[in-house]
């Protein structure tokens, strides 16, 4: 037997806090089928197996060195292997070269995608999974297969309880008897690499057993070895494929042999917690770690209601918008903050627990953003928002969906046009699920290479808004987004957004209230907006060396603001003076400009966003502005305010009163 041993716990205060017993409540069957559900203690750390006693498996890391060597020597094996998949894909070929010789074309062409769908779901795991994969593949897929191959199902038949059995007493090291008091006589759903049980340990909590299937590994591999080696050959020998194809196919295999081995799953779900289970309403099952092992996973049971079932959840007199709102927080945290996500978030895997909490299922296939990547695509956000489409353009490159030799001119123009129908709108008012459809076409038609990270990011967000869209008709997930963006371009320190944010609120030079003032609007919806951290992160970049650019023309716009308060309290004066008390020997000043009114409107009403922002205290703010005044930094900012405002002031005097001119 093969068998792995355990550490001990580290999360033994985190369940005494919360206590082993379990409130378990009743499933909401859905067609008769019981729906997997959670409400879970917290998920527990590794605990040592009270079963296990042998040695460390060994590793299923992908090779696909060592797949190519296994395989070369079994050519038979691998010849009689594509046999079996060429028969139904040369037919599938046969009748998309037919259509083409009577001008019907394969991107425009419904019946095929569908038929596309069916065969990659006969053809097996392996198959069904890069059916997923290129389902958010634009340059590589036409737009009507990448429709189709979104509601590509990967339910199989169940393989016997015998085998499942085996592989229980083989994994944990002990009979199904042994270890759970109860296991459902069938399982209660059964997937490409393998099915669930329903159980119950012997201490009475339920569970969820997953168990893989058998010769999952060999299946899988022997496909990947074959479609490698056809990838590398199309590669080579057609131009117009610009995608790494080899490289799509490793990272694909990464992902499929990390989803086949469930303590790495396990592992995930722990991360997840860590990360994101502090998140008010979010839910992540507990993982039993004695009773788990590459092939056999047990995690808690979960009671509860898929989303889509609006009017169950109704019922119950849980808010179904409202979970949606908070896998939107959810969601962004991942994609923007930690990079760490879930990258399948279909409708079985986010889940309504009955006592109103969102619940996340299924942490095999999760994905992570670099540093850089989550700076970029919040930088292209900002360059959408100022439809400045060239920058959007580069940010392509850094983003490294187009080489930088790329020539981007007949791209600036295209990506106008994608964005065209928004010219009257916010970024906060656009759909996802229209804009990733028109860049789908563009970046089939131009040399893009869409990157893995990017691909899962669109399937998850274009997800999650289906499930919105469903709930409520009217949502839009860059709506409930674009407060976090906000808040990230108001308080992230970084270089990166700290930029960002200087091209949102300038253009030619010029200070934008009006985008400071949405900012604000939008960043004091956010769930952790703190007032007091933006004040004191404000005041220090801007008295920094970094903040140069951004001081210099705040001090002008403060003084064209105080100038235009000064215009209209001299305006007014000089009105008093020669209307009422009857001196007319003063010439009457003018008042504030038109623009300069304008500014002055802004100031007011930023203010007004300011003091109804939660968290604004004026008795916990009075001792904060007092320290920031002491500040030597800060004290020099005030030094050159005041100093250029007098300066002004005076030249305004001499001007008046020595030259006799007349003040604009």
């Amino acid at each position: 037997m093969i068998v792995k041993t355990l550490p001990p716990s580290s999360r033994s205060t985190a369940e005494d806090s919360r206590g082993n017993e379990l409130s378990l409540i009743e499933v909401v069957p859905e067609n008769g089928a019981e729906t997997l559900v959670s409400k879970s203690a917290e998920p527990s750390a590794r605990r040592k197996s009270p079963l296990s006693a042998a040695t460390e498996p060994e590793s299923i890391d992908y090779d696909p060195q060592k797949i190519q060597t296994h395989y070369q020597n079994r050519p038979f094996q691998v010849l009689q292997r594509i046999l079996a998949v060429l028969r139904p894909t040369l037919s599938y070929l046969l009748g998309v070269w037919w259509d083409g010789k009577r001008g019907i074309a394969v991107k425009d062409n419904l019946r095929r995608a569908v038929q596309l769908r069916e065969l990659l779901t006969r053809l097996g795991p392996a198959y069904i999974k890069i059916g997923q994969a290129l389902s958010t593949r634009p340059d590589l897929v036409p737009p009507v297969c990448l429709e189709e191959l979104t509601k590509l199902q990967d339910q199989l038949p169940a393989f016997p309880n015998e085998i499942a059995y085996q592989f229980i007493e083989e994994e944990l090291g002990g009979t199904p008897e042994e270890i759970y008091a109860e296991l459902s006589p069938q399982p209660i759903a059964a997937a490409s690499l393998g099915q669930v049980y329903k159980g119950k340990l012997k201490n009475g909590e339920e569970v969820a057993v997953k168990i893989q299937r058998p010769d999952l590994r060999e299946r899988i591999t022997i496909d990947l070895y074959i479609l490698r080696n056809l990838a590398g050959w199309v590669q080579k020998n057609f131009k117009r494929v610009r995608s790494d194809l080899v490289g799509i196919l490793d990272e694909l295999g990464d992902r499929i042999f990390e989803e086949m081995d469930y303590i790495h799953e396990g592992e995930n779900a722990e991360r997840f917690f860590e990360l994101y289970g502090h998140i008010q309403d979010i839910y992540v099952p507990k993982i039993y770690w004695e009773y788990t092992n590459r092939r056999v996973l047990t995690m808690e049971w979960i009671n509860g209601i898929k989303l889509t079932q609006s009017k169950e959840i109704k019922e119950l007199g849980i808010d179904a918008r409202y979970l949606i709102e908070v896998g939107v927080q959810c969601s962004l945290r991942q994609l923007l903050e930690h990079g760490f996500f879930h990258a399948d978030p279909h409708p079985g895997n986010l889940l309504a627990t009955l006592d109103g909490k969102l619940a996340y299922l299924d942490f095999g296939m999760m994905s992570e953003i670099k540093p850089p990547q989550r700076y970029g695509l919040i930088e292209a956000i900002v360059h959408v928002v100022n439809r400045d489409f060239d920058l959007l353009t580069e940010d392509y490159v850094k983003l490294e969906f187009l080489s930088p030799e790329t020539d981007l001119t007949p791209i600036i123009p295209a990506f106008a046009k994608v964005f065209a129908n928004a010219q009257g709108a916010s970024v906060a008012e656009l759909n996802i699920k229209s804009i990733t459809d028109d860049l789908s076409a563009l970046m089939y038609e131009y040399p893009f290479r869409v990157p893995p990270y990017y691909a899962l990011i669109i399937r998850s967000l274009v997800t999650l808004e289906g499930i919105a869209i469903y709930i409520d008709p009217n949502f839009k997930v860059l709506s409930e987004a674009y407060p976090y963006v906000s808040k990230r371009l108001l308080t992230d320190p970084s270089h990166e957004l700290r930029t960002s944010l200087q091209e949102l609120l300038f253009k030619d030079g010029k200070f934008r209230w009006n985008r400071l003032e949405n900012l604000l609007k939008n960043a004091r919806n956010s769930q952790d907006y703190d007032l007091s951290l933006v004040m004191n992160q404000t005041l220090d970049f801007l008295s920094s060396q970094r903040g140069e650019f951004i001081r210099d023309r705040l001090v002008d716009e403060f003084l064209n603001g105080l100038d235009a308060v000064s215009k209209n309290v001299l305006h007014n004066f000089t009105y008093l003076l020669r209307e009422r008390v009857g001196i007319t020997a003063i010439n009457e000043m003018p008042g504030a400009t038109a623009e300069q009114q304008q500014t002055l409107e802004y100031i007011k009403r930023i203010a007004g966003i300011l003091r109804e922002t939660r968290g604004f205290d004026p008795a916990k703010i009075a001792p904060q502005l007092a320290e920031i005044i002491v500040n030597p930094r800060v004290h020099n900012l005030g030094q050159q305010l005041a100093g250029r405002f007098t300066q002004k002031a005076l030249t305004r005097v001499i001007r008046q009163v020595l030259a006799g001119e007349e003040i604009k």
